[in-house]
């Protein structure tokens, strides 16, 4: 429970402080603002953005410590906070919340009223500070050697990629707005396009030198949970990229005057999965890095071999004797039965039926059979099948009750999974059959898929055995990627007019390999 917590709350926190800092770049370099001018109305309303990202920031890394400290608690019987609080992650975590809650105050002074340079200086030094300072939580400070250069390394990446990321988000919310102003949209789309070039560049280089560092060999790529991420940042890095080309080549071409809302649509897509980057990045955190591991590593024939097809499994085991096999639910696991192998592939491979199932649907609803639009109901299906099936120790089929087993970290997420393919269901299935108008419902679906997809990202099983764990997950991280692209590739075919064939049959296709991977799933 405490990871899955701590890496979903380092993503928010790293989500927020590049608000922040983004903000204050956007402001600086785009906007233009000046000291002593008055805040004009896009002025103010970066301002107060760059406020709420700081107290967000601040609040997030604020529950990080708590989770720490209470996972402490939880193992030594008591609240050890004396000691706690004597080391560099309490310090610097509660630093950090503390220039969250400064760099608010400081936001908000300065959109109220004109101020002078200083104030412009504090907040400046503020952002680089709360997001640069992520460095000091990351695996650098616990390296031997190289430790400086790592350090940079990785002050320098996050700094770039919050100034990118945060910076889209300003520019989204410039767009939508930017009617209410007498400012050129094309040259400030100028200057964001200019400041997101160097950002990208410093992300994509110091990322290449810390991936060398940690990494160490090309087989590590594979074969452990720190390379997958790594190549998942990647992947995820590099569909962004290609529409922050096309963006780049629109400003280029002075698209903004004719192409504004091709533009804007495209960023919304780029932001979102610069968003996913982040929540990689904070899972990054929780797994040791590569090149420490040397003994417990998969090999690439290992890994290539849980992505060969083999026939589904057709037959559950009985619940009764996975009971009896398996180890209690509230204990910690020290071995995996055949049993519990056997429980797991069969969802897994039924799940991907269903999975399959909703793509042929939908690929038939694009060709013109109007009764495939009820696709969306099959997810109902899913739903009540992973509810009952994907914790048998677990109520309602196992002996521990509801509420304990929501304890847990793995029951917890499988039982989110199950509320986002139930909101998949009803919003999407609704809309697709007038019962909903399709603004703003139809973009439910969209932003579902895309959280649902980051989720699995920060997945995890607690397993007793590191390359056990990595096996077993390794196929889930595929999915994930899947699903974020599937979530925005449908954003796009909502948002921009001209878009919807290309768009809706990549999250068609991405449906479509989700299903394929489901099918032939295999632990063993």
């Amino acid at each position: 429970m405490a990871g899955f917590f701590d890496v979903l709350l380092r993503g928010l926190t790293l989500a927020f402080a590049s608000a922040a800092l983004g903000g204050v770049a956007f402001t600086l370099f785009v906007l233009r603002a000046e000291p002593h001018a008055k805040p004009d109305a896009a002025l103010r309303r970066a301002l107060r953005t760059i406020a709420l990202g700081g107290a967000a920031a601040a609040l997030s890394q604020g529950a990080v410590v708590l989770v720490a400290l209470a996972e402490l608690a939880r193992l030594g019987g008591g609240w050890p906070v004396a000691p706690f609080v004597r080391t560099l992650f309490a310090q610097a975590s509660t630093g950090r919340a503390a220039l969250g809650v400064l760099l608010a105050l400081v936001a908000w002074r300065l959109a109220a009223r004109p101020a002078g340079r200083g104030a412009w200086l504090a907040l400046t030094g503020l952002a680089l500070a709360l997001s640069g300072s992520s460095a000091v939580l990351s695996h650098a400070v616990a390296r031997v050697e190289g430790r400086a250069l790592l350090l940079a390394l990785d002050g320098a990446h996050q700094l770039a990629a919050a100034v990118w990321v945060g910076g889209l988000a300003h520019l989204v919310l410039y767009r939508g707005r930017s009617d209410e102003d007498g400012r050129d949209p094309a040259r400030l789309l100028r200057r964001f396009s200019s400041l997101a070039l160097g950002s990208v560049a410093t992300v994509s280089v110091a990322g290449v030198l810390m991936s060398v560092l940690y990494v160490g060999d090309w087989g590590a790529l594979a074969g452990t949970g720190y390379g997958v991420m790594v190549l998942t940042k990647v992947v995820v890095f590099a569909a962004a990229l290609a529409l922050a080309s096309a963006n780049f080549r629109a400003v280029r071409r002075d698209a903004p005057s004719g192409g504004g809302l091709r533009l804007t649509r495209y960023v919304e897509a780029e932001l979102g999965l610069g968003l996913t980057v982040l929540f990689a990045a904070a899972s990054l955190t929780s797994l040791p890095p590569a090149v420490d591991i040397t003994t417990d590593r998969a090999t690439v024939a290992e890994v290539a071999a849980r992505f060969v097809p083999v026939p589904p499994r057709l037959a559950s085991p009985p619940v009764a004797e996975l009971i009896r096999q398996a180890e209690p639910l509230t204990e910690t696991v020290t071995r995996r039965e055949p049993v519990e192998i056997a429980w797991s592939e069969y969802n897994h491979h039924w799940a991907g039926m269903f999975v399959l199932a909703m793509g042929l649907l939908a690929a038939l609803e694009r060709l013109g059979v109007r009764p495939a639009r009820h696709w969306p109901l099959v997810f109902l299906g899913l739903a009540t099948f992973l509810f009952l099936r994907n914790d048998p120790r677990a109520w309602p089929l196992g002996p521990a009750g509801f509420w304990e087993s929501m304890l847990l970290a793995d029951v917890l997420q499988h039982r989110l999974f199950v509320v986002l393919i139930v909101g998949f269901a009803a919003f999407e299935w609704m809309v697709r059959t007038g019962r909903l108008a399709a603004r703003p419902w139809a973009l439910v679906f969209p932003l579902l898929c895309a959280v649902g997809g980051g989720l699995l990202l920060t997945h995890s099983h607690a397993m007793f055995n590191l390359k056990a764990e990595f096996l077993t997950e390794v196929t889930h991280t595929p999915l994930g990627v899947l699903g974020a692209f599937a979530g925005w590739a449908r954003w796009l075919e909502l948002r921009l007019p001209g878009a919807e064939r290309a768009a809706g049959w990549t999250w068609t296709a991405c449906f479509l390999a989700v299903g394929a991977l489901l099918l032939f799933y295999r632990e063993a």
